[in-house]
């Protein structure tokens, strides 16, 4: 899942693919690069950032998917939490929902269940406002998993299909460095709720604690947990840099298989 950011303000690409000339050369740039999924955001969700309205939000990401669902074939993501946008993207031809509020807001239970299209639930706590000032959990894993299992819960009773849902632990979004090295430790209990996990570790400022490194010198950190979270069974991967990025999932790939193959030989 290659992201696409129609933002002026997002952390890592704010600014740079707004309009949908710039953002239809960054999409094609990244389907090249292997990407199945583009995930447009028209709202920035780093850490201080402040809300956009709805109308502003369809005004920047309904004239981006229009043009690269014409123009390619991949599936455009819309990343939002709010109703009026996820109908307007979906009618301009989106494929998918991703949610960073987990379809908690007002109308966007209805309108998920009125589309047939994959839904991704994300934890987060608070708001881009305050999500980072001091986050606190009993316990991080198990707290995540209950809400994700809440919310999976409420989903189905709504209407729409388990089959449907994706679960996104949340990297990042009111999880401080220990919070989000555990997340990722245990990665396998969010695989054994038996739906694909997404992860988007990208670029994200815990690096920093750990690398001491800036924005654009995060990569190869990233890279590192992206090889350890598919190996602990994560399905998706989101992130700013598709090439790489899609690489580590070949090298994975190819180490699977020969697993799977020995595993079959000493069955036979």
């Amino acid at each position: 899942m290659g992201i696409l950011n129609v933002t002026p303000d997002s952390f890592s690409d704010g600014g740079l693919f707004v309009g949908p000339d710039a953002a239809l050369i960054r999409a094609r740039a990244m389907v090249e690069q292997g990407a199945s999924i583009i995930d447009v955001g028209g709202e920035s969700t780093r850490p201080g950032a402040e809300p956009v309205a709805a109308q502003v939000e369809i005004q920047r990401v309904v004239p981006v998917i229009e043009a690269i669902t014409a123009a390619l074939e991949v599936t455009v993501s819309i990343d939002t939490s709010k109703p009026e946008v996820m109908q307007a993207a979906l009618a301009a031809g989106a494929g998918m929902i991703n949610d960073v509020r987990a379809l908690s807001h007002p109308g966007t239970l209805e309108v998920a269940r009125n589309s047939d299209v994959p839904v991704c639930l994300m934890h987060a706590v608070g708001t881009p406002q305050t999500m980072q000032t001091n986050p606190q959990y009993n316990d991080v894993v198990s707290d995540v998993m209950v809400f994700l299992a809440d919310r999976i819960r409420t989903c189905v009773e709504a209407g729409i299909a388990r089959e449907r849902l994706i679960i996104d632990p949340g990297f990042g979004f009111g999880k401080t460095l220990a919070h989000n090295l555990a997340l990722a430790q245990h990665l396998d209990q969010f695989v054994s709720l038996g739906l694909p996990v997404l992860i988007g570790v990208s670029r994200k400022s815990f690096f920093d604690a750990i690398l001491h490194a800036s924005i654009q010198e995060r990569l190869y950190g990233c890279l590192a947990m992206t090889a350890l979270l598919l190996d602990k069974g994560a399905t998706i991967v989101r992130t700013h840099d598709v090439a790489a990025t899609h690489d580590v999932l070949k090298v994975v790939q190819a180490l699977r298989k020969l697993s799977a193959g020995h595993n079959n030989e000493k069955s036979q």
